[in-house]
């Protein structure tokens, strides 16, 4: 294969290596979930030192993260830490582990089975009392 084949995925097609396979989307929610957990905790050891500053302000911020909005924020990042962690083992194992490449893709749809099934329970629980206020019970 000539070196214009490999650059543009196919003899004579324009267009990039990666067609949608489910490994570059995997590396891509891990980046994804990594920089969205990074933020999330950037933002919480800032409204953390508000205490110091001004308990008033401080009360007010975390009054804010009492809304549904924030409810449903809470569950992305659970699902994104939950599914970070879960792919970083996968990483882990295909990296260190002899077979771990063989068995890459088995892994991936192992983890985002144990995603769902964490994740829809936890879904339910978290969202139970933003669902209540919301829609009485």
């Amino acid at each position: 294969m000539s070196d214009s084949a490999i650059t543009t995925g196919k003899a004579g097609t324009r267009g990039t290596l990666y067609r949608g396979d489910p490994g570059m989307w995997s590396w891509v929610a891990h980046r994804i979930t990594g920089v969205a957990t990074f933020f999330f905790l950037f933002a919480h050891v800032l409204d953390t030192a508000l205490v110091r500053v001004s308990p008033n302000a401080y009360d007010e911020v975390i009054a804010t993260y009492k809304t549904p909005l924030v409810n449903l924020l809470e569950v992305g990042l659970v699902g994104a830490v939950l599914y970070h962690a879960l792919n970083g083992i996968r990483v882990m194992l295909v990296d260190f582990w002899g077979k771990g490449a063989k068995y890459q893709r088995p892994m991936l749809w192992t983890i985002l089975g144990v995603w769902v099934l964490v994740m829809v329970p936890g879904t339910y629980f978290m969202m139970q009392r933003t669902i209540t206020e919301m829609f009485g019970g």
